[in-house]
């Protein structure tokens, strides 16, 4: 059987909660042996929401980290280079004096 014969299609669908998408402007990672866990936040200080969770296995991450570091190749081939977005600040802990 070649190549062409082999291929199976597999119909994906986006349920209709996921359609618009989630935004996030904060990335956390973390990680062990089995799996990696991607939690995207939404931070607006003084206080942020997960608003999606991804947890993959290593090998599949390691295969989105290769798709991802592709595609911004090919965007930044098309449309120019990107500039790293400046580090978040860290949030403020306990408690503050301002002056004015």
């Amino acid at each position: 059987m070649d190549k062409e014969t082999s291929k199976q299609e597999i119909k994906v669908e986006i349920p209709a909660s996921l359609k618009g998408g989630v935004y996030s402007n904060l990335m956390g990672v973390r990680h062990r042996k089995e799996e990696f866990v991607l939690d995207f936040m939404m931070v607006t200080p003084p206080e942020g929401t997960v608003t999606a969770r991804v947890i993959i296995s290593p090998g599949h991450m390691k295969r989105m980290v290769s798709a991802i570091k592709d595609n911004l190749e090919k965007y930044e081939k098309k449309f120019g280079k990107l500039a790293e977005a400046a580090e978040p600040g860290k949030p403020a802990m306990g408690f503050q004096s301002h002056s004015q």
